[in-house]
């Protein structure tokens, strides 16, 4: 029993990790595709950009990762606990989001894009690869 509850809090300890990373890079991908923006239409105000996030298919790609960290977050923060189901669905999510292979072309296109041309990224992508031994593939 003891065993279990220390694998329990294993998961609980990486996936507020990952969570972390995954905020992290989230954060890196709103900052480039805002400057990217900002070259093509001169600068907006913050308010404008988050209209921009929130409501333009042009940054659809983005809300994939808002959204699973919101998800992680409520769960972690829901009063009755959680269980290893609920920590190994938030990993797969997160699992299935990097991994790419089931990715809409949107989305696939505008992350790797960012892969390839970004090294910041690239290693934000690594580390939560290695989080997850190896399971995400590098795109």
């Amino acid at each position: 029993m003891e065993k279990q509850v220390e694998e329990f809090e294993t998961k609980v300890t990486l996936l507020k990790t990952t969570r972390l990373q995954l905020l992290q890079l989230h954060k890196l991908l709103v900052d480039i595709e805002r400057e990217n923006y900002e070259n093509e239409n001169g600068r907006i105000t913050s308010g404008q950009f988050l209209n921009l996030l929130v409501n333009d298919e042009n940054f659809s790609w983005l809300r994939k990762f808002s959204t699973l960290i919101v998800e992680i977050d409520e769960m972690l923060d829901l009063d009755d606990g959680y269980t290893e189901q609920m920590i190994e669905k938030q990993f797969s999510q997160m699992r299935n989001l990097l991994d790419l292979a089931n990715a809409d072309d949107d989305f696939k296109t505008k992350y790797q894009n960012n892969l390839q041309s970004n090294s910041e990224v690239a290693g934000k992508h690594g580390e939560l690869k290695k989080n997850f031994g190896g399971q995400i593939k590098k795109a």
